[in-house]
């Protein structure tokens, strides 16, 4: 009897659904619980302030050291006899789409200088601009076949159409030449696309194949004798924007521009922004370690910083006029009772 009542309990404890105690389990782990006196919270925000301001000052001065030419030539690449259709005038093919414009630099343009294009108006980021596209498409060319979510440009006279998707239909296909004194200044489009999607996303084996073939021609045509993976404007094109505002790399020029040198630029105005109320911009720039010009990252730390010592500088006013005891922390619950916090 003995033996089988223990073989019993010794089962019935080996199956009970009670947890193995550890203080994890059990909440009783060591934790820190700051009191926010009024000395810790005016001095948090003193060291806030004090840290954020010199970085929003420093970043606010790498950006006014970058130097940046924009100009919007949408409109003044327009002839005037097509002042007042300009849609006609981007979709006839038979208008000349050649126009001249003049830079100039006010200030030393240290090479690199980056090339940009800005779109204004165009959402990228819509729902279904963004999905039409397939990337095992891109990737592999046993897949070229595979045109799913494509639509509507997806096969062309009932082929493939290599790559398929709005996206790549609408690729911006404005060119620009640059001459500075009647010289031509070389563009390098080496390496302006992301070396992880020339890697990972477009494959080497895939060629363009029923590439703007249709009947509606939506942006530039891509040479089929190359493949996805060196086809660094289409790549740089396919990584859609966030914002209806943005800027893509077109180029880099590997020279140095001087102070007030004038910048002749050569522009095919070929891409319509036209139908749907959009602007073009080109954008020469200069980096800095921050990047690009930027002033918003200093203004907003100058603005969080000043902010922090404002409120430091009220608190101590307050604490100073209208000083206020603190209470007893004994008298907390969990003082009063550390072990279950009972009230």
């Amino acid at each position: 009897m003995k033996g089988r009542r223990s073989s019993s309990d010794s089962s019935s404890s080996s199956k009970t659904k009670k947890p193995q105690y550890s203080k994890f389990t059990q909440q009783e782990l060591s934790a820190c619980k700051p009191i926010l006196t009024p000395g810790y919270v005016i001095g948090i925000f003193i060291i806030v302030g004090v840290v954020f301001i010199p970085v929003g000052i420093i970043s606010l001065l790498a950006s006014e050291n970058v130097v940046e030419i924009v100009d919007r030539y949408d409109e003044g690449c327009i002839p005037p006899n097509y002042s007042d259709d300009m849609l006609a005038y981007i979709q006839n093919s038979d208008t000349n789409k050649t126009c001249t414009r003049s830079l100039k630099a006010t200030k030393l343009m240290k090479s690199p200088v980056y090339i940009y294009y800005q779109l204004d108006n165009f959402y990228q980021n819509h729902r279904r601009y963004v999905k039409s596209r397939n990337d095992k498409q891109l990737w592999s060319k046993k897949h070229e076949d595979d045109t799913k979510n494509c639509a509507p440009e997806a096969t062309s006279n009932g082929l493939s159409i290599v790559p398929c998707g709005l996206i790549a239909w609408s690729l911006f296909n404005d060119s620009y030449g640059f001459s500075i004194k009647n010289k031509m200044v070389k563009v390098s489009k080496k390496n302006i696309a992301w070396e992880s999607d020339k890697k990972h996303k477009f494959g080497s084996d895939v060629y363009p194949k029923n590439f703007q073939n249709g009947v509606l021609i939506g942006g530039g045509k891509l040479n089929s004798s190359i493949p996805l993976s060196k086809q660094e404007d289409l790549i740089v094109w396919m990584r859609t924007a966030a914002l209806p505002t943005f800027r893509k790399l077109y180029g880099r020029i590997e020279s140095d521009i001087q102070a007030n040198d004038s910048v002749t630029v050569i522009i095919e105005n070929n891409y319509n922004t036209y139908s749907f109320g959009g602007k073009k911009k080109l954008v020469l720039s200069t980096t800095t370690w921050i990047g690009g010009k930027n002033d918003f990252l200093g203004i907003a730390y100058i603005t969080v910083g000043g902010l922090c010592l404002f409120l430091a500088t009220s608190f101590i006013l307050v604490y100073v006029v209208m000083p206020r005891p603190l209470g007893d922390p004994a008298f907390l619950s969990w003082n009063r009772h550390p072990a279950g916090h009972q009230i």
